[in-house]
C-alpha cells in the first residue's frame, strides 16, 4: 500500500469527518508498523459497537496489507487499557446464540487472526474483554499502573471469546484459576512474575519500548517472521517430534525465497537487507 493511501486510512479512522464525534479506534501505519490505539478514554476504552465494527476492519487490514509487518495494540491515556464490551452501549443480541455462532462467530478474538506479530502495550487496566485481547497478542508489555482480570463471574457471566482457555496456557494453572473464579485482579508486578507480561515499565516508557519492538521485528525478514510465529504457535498443539517436523518444513519452505538470497548477500557485504517479502 503506497504512502498516500496510508495517510487517507489514518484520516479515515482517525479523525471524524466535520462535525462528526471523533471515531472510536485510531490507526496509523508508518514504517511497516500498525498502531491501534482504543480511543474511548471516557469510557475506560470500553468496546462499544462502532469499536468492535471498526476494529474488525482494522484487522483485516494488518492481515492482508503486505507493507504492515507488525501491529501494536493500545488504548488511549495511562488509566485503561480496554475493559472490554461497554455494557451500557450494548444491548442484548436480537438472534438466538446458534444464530450468531454460526454465522458470524465471535465477534473480536478471530479478527486478530494473523501471523503477523501484535504487541499489546496495556497502559492501565485489561479487565475481561481487554484481558483477551491482550492474550491474543505475541508479545504483551504492561505500564506499572496497569491491572489484570476477567472478572465476567461477577456479574454472572463468563469470559467467553478466549480467557477460559488461553489465559491457563500462558500463565501457571493455579493463578489463572484463582483470577477465573474468584474475578480478582492481580497488577502489573503480579503480571510480571507470573509471566503474563514480558516487560513492566513506567507509563510514559511504554509506547516507546513498544514501538522499539515493532521495529526490531520490522526490520527482520516479513516471511521468516510470519513463519516463526506460525511454528512456535501450531508447535503448542503437537506433540515435539511434530512441532519439530512442522518447524522444519517451514524452513524449507523459506529456504528457496528471494528473501533469503537477499539476506545472505546482504550480510556478506554487510548492509541493511532489502526484503521483498517473497
Amino acid at each position: 500500500m503506497g504512502l498516500y493511501w496510508q495517510k487517507i486510512m489514518a484520516i479515515n479512522y482517525c479523525i471524524a469527518i466535520k462535525g462528526v464525534t471523533k471515531m472510536p479506534v485510531d490507526f496509523i501505519v508508518e514504517n511497516h508498523i500498525a498502531l491501534i490505539t482504543l480511543n474511548r478514554p471516557e469510557a475506560m476504552n470500553s468496546l462499544d459497537p462502532e469499536s468492535v465494527t471498526q476494529l474488525a476492519q482494522i484487522w483485516a487490514e494488518v492481515r492482508n496489507n503486505d507493507d504492515i509487518r507488525v501491529a501494536v495494540l493500545t488504548g488511549t491515556g495511562e488509566k485503561s487499557f480496554c475493559t472490554g464490551t461497554d455494557m451500557k452501549k450494548t444491548p442484548p443480541p436480537a438472534e438466538c446464540m446458534a444464530s450468531i455462532w454460526l454465522n458470524e462467530g465471535q465477534p473480536i478474538i478471530p479478527h486478530m487472526k494473523t501471523w503477523k506479530p501484535i504487541i499489546a502495550a496495556i497502559n492501565g487496566y485489561a479487565i475481561g474483554g481487554g484481558l483477551e485481547m491482550a492474550l491474543a497478542c505475541d508479545i504483551r508489555i504492561a505500564a506499572t499502573t496497569a491491572k489484570f482480570g476477567l472478572t465476567e463471574v461477577k456479574v454472572a457471566s463468563l469470559a467467553g471469546l478466549n480467557g477460559t482457555q488461553c489465559l491457563p496456557r500462558a500463565i501457571p494453572q493455579a493463578v489463572a484459576m484463582k483470577m477465573l473464579l474468584t474475578g480478582a485482579t492481580i497488577d502489573a508486578q503480579e503480571a510480571l512474575r507470573v509471566g503474563l507480561v514480558s516487560d513492566v515499565v513506567e507509563p510514559g516508557e511504554l509506547l516507546d519500548l513498544a514501538k522499539n519492538y515493532a521495529g526490531m521485528i520490522a526490520a527482520n525478514a516479513p516471511l521468516s517472521v510470519k513463519a516463526a510465529k506460525q511454528a512456535a504457535l501450531m508447535g503448542l498443539d503437537m506433540p515435539l517430534e511434530h512441532g519439530i517436523a512442522f518447524s522444519h518444513l517451514l524452513w524449507g519452505t523459506l529456504r528457496d525465497t528471494e528473501d533469503r538470497k537477499e539476506g545472505f548477500q546482504a550480510f556478506s557485504e554487510k548492509r541493511v537487507p532489502q526484503w521483498k517479502g517473497r
